[in-house]
């Protein structure tokens, strides 16, 4: 799929590459992705990212959005930051989650869209 921002197309796997230097340039920790195609038409792609305190979850966030806007696509909509516990960047194809680690055990996103996935071996994925 491809997201048009500003007269410019940029692709999922542009808008995906983006978003994980962006994470991995302020050492975001635990990054997922999951490819949620078929599941819903929200989206294409989760990331799911954690922070080591709100400050960082925050400084994670921003820098998401930051290179974002850089690469031409300007977020749908930024959830959370004031709190900054669990910060939702909204790229339109891709949405990424930086969340603190207590939250993102507590609401289990990976295993919420990962039910029912098969692992490399053809074998269903138990949920946890």
């Amino acid at each position: 799929m491809t997201t048009t921002r500003n007269n410019k197309a940029v692709n999922t796997a542009t808008l995906r590459k983006t978003v994980i230097a962006a994470l991995e340039d302020l050492k975001a920790k635990d990054i997922r992705e999951i490819d949620v195609r078929g599941k819903t038409s929200i989206a294409d792609l989760l990331v799911i990212a954690s922070g080591t305190s709100a400050r960082h979850v925050k400084s994670i966030a921003d820098e998401v959005v930051r290179f974002a806007k850089k690469a031409g696509v300007m977020p749908l909509g930024v959830e959370g930051e004031q709190e900054a516990e669990w910060v939702l960047v909204d790229l339109g194809d891709v949405i990424v989650h930086v969340m603190l680690p207590r939250i993102r055990e507590f609401y289990g996103l990976e295993r919420l869209w990962t039910v029912g996935d098969r692992d490399e071996r053809g074998e269903a994925a138990l949920a946890s």
